[in-house]
Parts: structure tokens; C-alpha cells; sequence
């Protein structure tokens, strides 16, 4: 599992950085999916990797109730950090068409998928 969480936490930071989006449209349904968490793990989970200053009381709320997994929170913003860099470097590669359409169809692929899960 380590290393998917880290493969999640360099997918939302490239993704953050080409597009700005990272919990919730990417972790929460990469933690879903692949690491098969329950929306409220995943939820805090996500929080967790934008503890600060995003998400800090929303994640401790999560931590309380026993919804947050603080290793695997850890290990996605390892991947967030280094995962930024690469997206913001990618995106100053694109014409601005190409990125709003590149993100169109992602958010599509994203809508499509959470639409056809059990």
C-alpha cells in the first residue's frame, strides 16, 4: 500500500498543479477505488494529506471518529509535494485551450467512473 499511496499523492499534486484540484476530486476517489477505503476514510484521509492549513479541523473531526488513516495521509502528501512541481511544470507547457480541455475531460472521466461504481 505504500507505494500506492504515494502513486495517489504524485497524481493529485501534478494534477494540483496543472489544474489546482487535488482532495476531492482526485484522492478521494483514487482512495475509493484503488486502496478500497469507505467514503469517510477516504474523506479523511484525504484531509489528512492537506492537513495544513487546509483541511486541520476538518481532518481532526475525521481523526476523532476514527475516519483518518495518518500514515497513509502522510505518504500521499509526500506524493503531493513532488507531484505539484511536476504538474505546474507540465501545465506552463500548454496552451491555456489545451488545459481547459485537458480538465474537461478528466472531470468527464472522473463523473463517468463514480457513475458506473457499485
Amino acid at each position: 500500500m505504500t507505494i500506492l499511496y504515494i502513486i495517489i499523492g504524485l497524481a493529485a499534486g501534478v494534477l494540483s498543479g496543472l489544474f489546482g484540484i487535488g482532495g476531492g476530486v482526485v484522492i478521494v476517489p483514487a482512495l475509493l477505488f484503488f486502496a478500497e477505503m469507505t467514503p469517510l476514510g477516504a474523506t479523511g484521509t484525504s484531509l489528512g494529506a492537506l492537513l495544513l492549513p487546509v483541511g486541520a479541523l476538518g481532518a481532526w473531526t475525521y481523526y476523532r471518529a476514527g475516519n483518518l488513516d495518518i500514515r497513509a495521509s502522510a505518504l500521499i502528501a509526500l506524493g503531493l509535494f513532488f507531484g505539484a512541481y511536476f504538474g505546474a511544470r507540465l501545465a506552463q507547457e500548454l496552451t491555456p485551450v489545451q488545459l481547459k480541455r485537458a480538465f474537461a475531460i478528466f472531470l468527464v472521466l472522473i463523473a463517468v467512473r463514480i457513475w458506473t461504481a457499485k
